[in-house]
């Protein structure tokens, strides 16, 4: 496993992550705690380091949270733990606590992590989605409090735009609170509009990007063709149109290229996540032991040069999304 410093911190992390969306989640092997312990535990074994959940993961609030701690159990120590906080979009039982970048909503969201997490400091903790009511000032000087009484270590935050996270950097500065030391915003090669503006902001603030859905749900796992779906895949439970409406001449022309390197294009897709700019370590999930496995295989398993990083890109310019 090649391990990777998170921005301008002094945190250092794999450079594959597990994604904890899936522990707690319905229709999935992770559902039952007995399937979080082995993945999480094949994980760690492979030399994964970050863990990256959120309170509102799982089948009901907070499941996954409880599910991660009991899972880590006594190899806690062995792990970097980041969780968020703040999804605008999902309801919370704190909802009425007033807006969820506000700082009394952030004191008793980080009890209840801490609590489900059985930690007694969270190492990343992110707003999850911008919060349009609160000032930025005043979500960082909480977060900034947390670092200071040690129940958090490093801070990082979640969908911001790339001004957003200029306008972040540049208020810690004036406050002389801590910064933001992660983004963390959806980016495969079917999403890509985070190049335009915050991929670049990253690289010049410091802050280490950890790309949400690398594989795009698991299209470019090597699981799926043109005719080929497995059931017991996200997409085809939840999102078929991903497939229905996937690029595959592009994906077709990607598995041809990895194949003339000797690589699958599963490690090649993670070969040219990891050769982006500010890019730090990809957030992928796993409801298998077998899963993570090869994930985490695949950090290092092929660097591309310049050249094959610009083929790469290359072929997915037309079918990629702009959004930011």
């Amino acid at each position: 496993m090649e391990y990777r410093t998170l921005g301008r911190s002094g945190l250092r992390v794999s450079a594959v992550g597990l994604g904890c969306n899936n522990l707690g989640r319905t229709g999935t092997l992770t559902f039952e705690q007995s399937g979080a312990d082995a993945v999480v535990n094949a994980a760690i074994d492979a030399g994964v380091t970050l863990f990256d959940t959120a309170d509102m993961y799982g089948a009901e609030f907070g499941l996954s949270e409880r599910m991660l701690g009991s899972a880590l159990g006594a190899r806690r120590d062995e792990v970097v733990v980041a969780t968020k906080f703040g999804h605008a979009d999902y309801p919370a039982p704190i909802s009425g606590w007033g807006a969820k970048g506000s700082r009394r909503y952030i004191r008793q969201a980080v009890e209840g992590s801490l609590s489900r997490l059985a930690t007694d400091r969270i190492d990343l903790y992110q707003l999850h989605t911008p919060d349009p009511i609160t000032p930025i000032d005043e979500t960082l000087q909480a977060l900034d409090e947390l670092v200071k009484e040690g129940k958090v270590l490093y801070i990082g935050h979640s969908n911001l735009s790339g001004w957003q996270l200029a306008e972040a950097e540049l208020t810690a500065q004036l406050l002389g609170t801590t910064h933001f030391m992660s983004a963390q915003n959806e980016y495969s090669l079917l999403q890509r509009g985070v190049e335009q503006e915050l991929l670049p902001a990253a690289e010049h603030f410091g802050v280490g990007f950890l790309p949400y859905f690398p594989l795009a749900n698991g299209l470019f796992s090597g699981k799926f063709s043109r005719t080929e779906r497995p059931a017991d895949t996200r997409i085809a439970r939840q999102r078929p149109h991903i497939a229905d409406n996937a690029p595959w001449d592009a994906i077709e022309a990607l598995t041809t290229f990895a194949a003339e390197r000797g690589v699958s294009i599963l490690e090649a897709t993670i070969g040219w996540l990891l050769a982006q700019p500010a890019l730090t370590s990809v957030i992928a999930g796993a409801t298998k032991p077998e899963q993570i496995v090869q994930n985490a295989a695949a950090a290092t398993a092929w660097t591309p040069d310049v050249e094959e990083i610009s083929a790469i890109s290359r072929l997915f310019t037309s079918s990629a999304s702009s959004r930011v």
